[in-house]
């Protein structure tokens, strides 16, 4: 299986620092539904990792959040794609989790529910933490600069194991680099 995992907040959809708290907030960033078609038709699977403590904060629901992921769901499917798995951290920082990045919990989710190993798959996220997520689960970061990617690429090189991580625009450049490949 050809993995694929990605985070959700600045590279499916534009980020907030006030948190994405209802399906109109949820925006698409220009390309990515598209990218995802490219990536599923191309035979990745794809799977999301996104940490979700708007939940605990009480920031939004449950309903809230599945309307979300529905939106995303639908997107993607218009455009060809599928996402094989959606895993989520409800949990705030404090609340002593496995699943909260960058520690590797959802990944591990992901890898239970899909029945697969995670090693090698690619982890596209837009901060630092994504990445080290990913390098835990022993997959290979990719920084997109959408969302906070900008700001994350200068702590790159300062972070173990990440010196060398590719970096793109956004997930379409990330998309055009794999399938040229």
């Amino acid at each position: 299986m050809k993995l694929i995992i990605l985070d959700r907040d600045g590279v499916l959809n534009e980020d907030s620092d006030a948190y994405v708290k209802s399906v109109d907030e949820w925006i698409p960033i220009a390309g990515s539904a598209e990218a995802v078609g490219r990536l599923y038709e191309a035979g990745y699977t794809i799977a999301v990792a996104t940490n979700q403590s708007g939940l605990a904060r009480g920031y939004f629901t449950q309903d809230d959040l599945d309307a979300m992921h529905a939106k995303m769901i639908a997107l993607a499917e218009a455009s060809g794609g599928r996402f094989a798995h959606i895993a989520y951290c409800p949990h705030g920082p404090d609340d002593d989790c496995d699943c909260r990045k960058p520690l590797p919990g959802l990944i591990h989710q992901i890898e239970k529910a899909l029945n697969t190993s995670a090693q090698g798959a690619w982890m596209v996220g837009d901060s630092i933490r994504d990445l080290e997520a990913g390098l835990a689960a022993g997959c290979r970061p990719a920084l997109v600069r959408s969302g906070k990617g900008a700001k994350s690429e200068g702590k790159l090189t300062s972070t173990a194991g990440l010196e060398h991580t590719p970096v793109f625009n956004d997930l379409a450049a990330f998309t055009d680099h794999l399938l040229a490949d």
